[in-house]
């Protein structure tokens, strides 16, 4: 597998999860490389910002910001030894982020096997941006989807961050969670006419502010809070963001 690397190793580190439903929650992160999308505000652009290709970033005109050499940002490991590390830290959840996890789908689902024969009711999360539907090999294995589609906020043309198919599937998914990013009023509308036209039902939709910062999140936390309140939504803070800030392993 192709998993983002964090110092000397892979990007894999025990914290809480900071967004979804399961807020709160301890949890072993293991984050892959490589995503099929390229938004203008990820947070984790070093899964996909590579040397070469011709993608904008909003940090392009930060100081110092370029993109990243693909070997030294990259750790290949196999899923025996990425389950070792996982079970190294005896928490009983795992977020399986990314990048997009499904491009490396069948590697994950053998990781998922060696984790459940050492712990059967270890709990897994999936972080995926909904433009691939998974095998139902993969579905039945995974306890919950964290499912973000992406807006026209992410800097892309709706063919590319928008499939029907795999939207329709995660909505009638019972372990399907919806998380947008809003970073203003004009995404509600966008939201709005999702939600309808694929029958995502809104009790399972969460609205986060966008921003990689407190201050940031503080600009739209009111007004969208009451906007969820409102319209039936949830709302979802950056749990991770208030208590660490903008950093990786954590």
């Amino acid at each position: 597998m192709k998993l983002a690397k964090l110092g000397d190793g892979p990007e894999i580190f025990h914290t809480i999860q900071g967004e979804g439903v399961s807020v709160g929650a301890p949890a072993v992160f293991i984050r892959a490389s490589r995503c099929n999308l390229h938004c203008v505000w990820c947070d984790t652009d070093h899964t996909w910002n590579f040397e070469g290709t011709p993608w904008p970033h909003e940090k392009d005109a930060v100081p110092g910001y370029a993109k990243f050499r693909k070997a030294e940002v990259t750790f290949e490991i196999g899923p025996a030894a990425a389950a070792a590390r996982v079970l190294e830290f005896g928490c009983p959840r795992t977020v399986i982020t990314g990048g997009e996890p499904l491009l490396q789908e069948n590697g994950f689902l053998e990781m998922i096997g060696h984790i459940r024969e050492r712990q059967p009711e270890h709990q897994f999360e999936v972080e995926t941006n909904a433009t691939r539907i998974p095998s139902p090999a993969f579905h039945e294995a995974v306890d919950q989807f964290n499912v973000s589609p992406k807006l026209s906020n992410a800097g892309m043309p709706e063919s590319l961050r928008l499939n029907a198919e795999a939207l329709e599937f995660f909505a009638s998914s019972p372990k399907a969670w919806f998380k947008f990013v809003v970073a203003g009023p004009a995404d509600l509308e966008e939201i709005e006419a999702l939600c309808t036209a694929r029958a995502i039902p809104r009790q399972r939709v969460l609205l986060m502010p966008e921003g990689r910062a407190s201050a940031d999140l503080d600009r739209h936390a009111g007004w969208l809070a009451e906007i969820c309140r409102d319209r039936g939504f949830r709302f979802c803070d950056r749990l991770h963001i208030r208590l660490w800030g903008d950093k990786r392993g954590v």
